[in-house]
């Protein structure tokens, strides 16, 4: 299904083309459609940003450009976003929750010699 990347809201046209014209827009928030953050090959750690080596940089990935290659990603953009959740609390079991204030502990000769 192709969707909005920004408010999710599902592409639909009357035309038969398959991708969004350049400068078309989502009915539910205004958000260009055919931009890097909707596309397929769109990736953040591959070099460019695209899983396509030779494509041309694009400095705004939510903006409207006239990449060629452009495809509809499948799904949802935050497809990452469950592992990444499942890397933090992996984290947070291994290294704490990430609290960093200091335990409770008597001073030491350090703490007077420069301070706290």
């Amino acid at each position: 299904m192709a969707q909005c990347h920004n408010c999710g809201r599902e592409w639909v046209t009357q035309k038969r083309v398959k991708v969004p014209g350049v400068k078309e827009t989502c009915e539910g928030c205004g958000a260009h459609l055919h931009c890097c953050r909707n596309c397929r090959f769109h990736d953040t750690s591959a070099h460019n940003q695209c899983a396509i080596p030779n494509t041309e940089w694009v400095a705004d990935r939510e903006k409207a450009n006239f990449c060629d290659q452009f495809e509809w990603r499948e799904g949802s953009e935050n497809r990452g976003s469950v592992a990444g959740a499942d890397a933090r609390r992996a984290l947070d079991a291994l290294f704490g929750d990430g609290d960093l204030s200091e335990p409770d502990r008597e001073p030491t000769d350090f703490d007077s010699l420069f301070g706290d």
